[in-house]
């Protein structure tokens, strides 16, 4: 029986579409260990798995400038970031690095 052949990337980006949930822990984990072109990287595959056109349209950015601000290089402003992260349903947070133990 042959199967059609999926490509690794094509599959991880279905399986974003398909469970948003596994995109966000998927970004979470490459934010926590990854440098910056990985952050960008992870971010225009899950980008990729929402729609880049819907997603340019619902931040208000043209495709092009979308492409280029997810890019490897790419170093968008807050504004712009949190619109991406908005138009995937998507919301930036902020947590503590260790337990807090009180003020020494």
């Amino acid at each position: 029986m042959n199967e059609p052949h999926i490509a690794h990337e094509e599959a991880t980006i279905a399986s974003f579409r398909r469970d948003p949930a596994f995109a966000a822990e998927y970004l979470n984990a490459v934010i926590e260990d990854g440098s910056q072109e990985e952050i960008m990287t992870a971010f225009r595959r899950v980008a990729e798995a929402f729609g880049m056109k819907q997603i340019a349209e619902t931040a208000r950015l043209n495709p092009k400038t979308l492409y280029r601000t997810l890019s490897p290089k790419g170093n968008p402003e807050l504004k712009t970031f949190l619109g991406i992260l908005d138009s995937m349903g998507m919301r930036l947070a902020v947590t503590p690095k260790h337990a807090h133990h009180g003020l020494s």
